[in-house]
Parts: C-alpha cells; structure tokens; sequence
C-alpha cells in the first residue's frame, strides 16, 4: 500500500493556530485527521468470529478537542 505524501505545516499557520485561528487549527486538524482516526480504530469480533473494523467518533472528538487544547495552551512558539 503506497503511502500518502506528507505535507508539512507552515509556520504561520502555527502561529495562527496556536493564537486560535479558527481556519489554521481547521488546517491541523485535516492534516492529523488520518492519524487520529487510526488511533480512534477497533477491530472487534462478533460470536461468530466475524471480524469489523470500528471507529469510535466519540474517541476522535475527544482527541481532536486534546489537540486544540494543546495548541492553544501549551503550544510555546519562541524559537
């Protein structure tokens, strides 16, 4: 399976983002959409053994809103 390229964010979107910048953290959270919906994944087993895969929306609302919350906080931009 071929990989996506990854694109990298710009500093003025972290700098609008970690200002709270509604647009620049919407950018974030589309970038790291992908990985926190594999993290938020499940594959669970009927009693049949039937195997599904399961994404938990409330998983990925709370780490979206932990990945707002830690730009906005904690997210220190001195360099």
């Amino acid at each position: 399976m071929d990989k996506l390229p990854i694109q990298d964010i710009s500093l003025p979107i972290i700098e609008g983002a970690v200002q709270g910048d509604s647009e620049a953290l919407g950018f974030i959270l589309s970038h790291f959409r992908m990985y926190i919906r594999a993290l938020a994944t499940k594959t669970l087993t009927d009693e049949y053994g039937n195997q599904y895969i399961w994404v938990g929306e409330e998983i990925v609302s709370r780490l979206e809103a932990k990945l707002i919350a830690g730009i906005i906080n904690k997210f220190d931009i001195n360099y």
